[in-house]
């Protein structure tokens, strides 16, 4: 449970070159109920605002997980992520990352400086600062699975075929990939929805059981909504299935 919130953003982080139409605009939310093994163990939502970031129109996003129940008893989780976009290229601004995972906290700010590829970390709760290099066009956490919904040409990737994405997180630039799995309709509280699904390369043996142990299913349409979410854990298994939704720029398609 310590990854709710990781899990979810983690899903689909995929690049190109060329943005186009944006496939959420501010007013959208998302909400996910997060299952650990048989037990209801908390939410995931994420949330898109309008901002003005540096005299420019930006999306300000806001992610959250929580546990609640019993799930909060035995192990409090209230993570909280936040970036700040900007809509013409997609690239962060900035992003703020507050957790609180079973006593384990972490209260810091990136801010972003895509012409010198360098972003400065302000860790508050240790009061400190540094400035790292980064490449070019690097995501943060949060902001990676926007970046990717403005891209529909992901609908033409073939089974077996993998992406990467420069990823910043926690202090260090990662190369994040993606592998495309195939396509499926899978049942939701919504009605049956097609979905395509991916299976993100993740480091093995801090969190995830092995590498290849996130499964992944996005919905088949403008608005690549992440519909379910399966993972083997260090300990024990997690699942993640879409709960409620509003504002979103396109129909939801169900058949």
């Amino acid at each position: 449970m310590k990854k709710i919130l990781l899990i979810l953003i983690l899903i689909t982080t995929v690049s190109f070159d060329t943005l186009q139409e944006n496939a959420f605009d501010a007013g959208e939310w998302i909400k996910l109920r997060i299952h650990y093994g048989i037990v209801n163990a908390g939410y995931a939502t994420l949330e898109v605002k309008d901002a003005v970031v540096n005299n420019k129109k930006s999306f300000h996003v806001i992610g959250k997980g929580y546990t609640t129940g019993m799930s909060r008893f035995f192990f409090k989780v209230e993570d909280v992520y936040e970036s700040y976009i900007d809509k013409e290229t997609g690239n962060p601004y900035q992003y703020v990352r507050k957790i609180n995972e079973g006593g384990y906290t972490k209260n810091q700010e990136g801010f972003f400086n895509q012409t010198t590829n360098r972003v400065i970390v302000k860790d508050y709760k240790n009061n400190s600062e540094k400035s790292l290099l980064i490449p070019k066009n690097t995501q943060d956490i949060l902001s990676t699975f926007y970046y990717l919904r403005n891209h529909p040409n992901i609908d033409k990737l073939k089974i077996g075929e993998s992406i990467a994405i420069d990823m910043f997180f926690d202090d260090e630039t990662t190369k994040f990939k993606l592998k495309f799995i195939g396509r499926e309709n899978i049942s939701t509280k919504f009605g049956v929805v097609p979905a395509m699904i991916f299976r993100p390369l993740v480091q093995s043996g801090r969190v995830f059981k092995e590498q290849e142990s996130l499964t992944v299913w996005i919905s088949d349409d403008n608005n690549k909504l992440p519909l379910r979410i399966k993972a083997s854990l260090a300990v024990g298994s997690i699942k993640a299935d879409i709960d409620g939704y509003r504002g979103l720029k396109y129909p939801f398609k169900t058949k």
